[in-house]
C-alpha cells in the first residue's frame, strides 16, 4: 500500500494539484493574466505525464487514478470561474463548461455513492479536456494583450470545437452512468473505457 501511494505519478498530479492555489493568487491577487495563462497551460501540459510515468514505471494506483482527473477538474474549473471573475473569459464560453462539470461531477458522485466505483475515463474526454486546455489560456494571453491577433481567433475556434465536445463527451458519461446504476437503481459494474 505504501509504495502505491508515494510513487513518483501520485508526486506530478499532487504538484499539479498544489499550483492550483498559486495560479489563484496569481491572477486574483497580483492580476498578472499572463503568468496565469502560463500556469494553465503548464498544468495542463502534464495531464499526461502522470499516466505515462505510472504505466511506463508501473505503478499505477487507485490513488493515482484519483488524483489524475481531480487535477484536471480543479484546475479546468479554477480556470473558468477566475476567469469569469476577472472578466478574461467569455461567459458564452465559461458557463456552459462550469455546467457541464457540474453536470458530470453530479453523474460520478451518484455512481460512486451508489457503489458503482468511477466511471471510466474515455478518449474523447481527454481529447475534449486537451482542447479546453488549449482554449482557456488563449483567451487569458488574448485578454492580456499578448498577440491577440493570433491568440483571440485560436481562442473562439478551439474553444467552441472543445465547447462541442466536451458536451457530446458528457453525454457519453451519463450514459456510462445510467448503464452503471441501471434502470432499476441497482449498481451494475461500468463497462471498460475505449481508451
Amino acid at each position: 500500500m505504501f509504495d502505491r501511494v508515494w510513487t513518483i505519478p501520485n508526486a506530478v498530479s499532487l504538484a499539479r494539484l498544489l499550483a492550483i492555489p498559486y495560479f489563484w493568487y496569481v491572477l486574483l491577487g497580483q492580476n498578472r493574466i499572463g503568468l496565469a495563462a502560463l500556469l494553465i497551460f503548464a498544468i495542463g501540459s502534464t495531464d499526461w505525464l502522470d499516466g505515462y510515468l505510472a504505466r511506463r514505471l508501473s505503478q499505477e494506483s487507485e490513488l493515482g487514478a484519483f488524483l489524475d482527473p481531480l487535477a484536471d477538474r480543479l484546475m479546468i474549473g479554477s480556470a473558468l470561474i477566475a476567469g469569469l471573475i476577472a472578466g478574461v473569459l467569455p461567459p458564452v464560453i465559461g458557463w456552459p463548461l462550469i455546467a457541464r462539470e457540474v453536470l458530470v461531477g453530479t453523474g460520478a458522485a451518484i455512481v460512486a455513492f451508489r457503489g458503482g466505483g468511477r466511471l471510466n475515463v474515455r478518449y474523447l474526454g481527454k481529447l475534449a479536456t486537451f482542447i479546453i486546455y488549449g482554449a482557456i489560456p488563449s483567451f487569458y494571453l488574448s485578454a492580456a494583450g499578448i498577440a491577440p491577433l493570433f491568440f483571440t481567433p485560436a481562442a473562439w475556434i478551439s474553444g467552441s470545437i472543445g465547447l462541442f465536445l466536451y458536451w457530446w463527451v458528457a453525454l457519453v458519461y451519463l450514459l456510462d452512468a445510467q448503464r452503471a446504476i441501471g434502470s432499476d437503481g441497482l449498481v451494475s459494474r461500468p463497462e471498460v473505457s475505449d481508451r
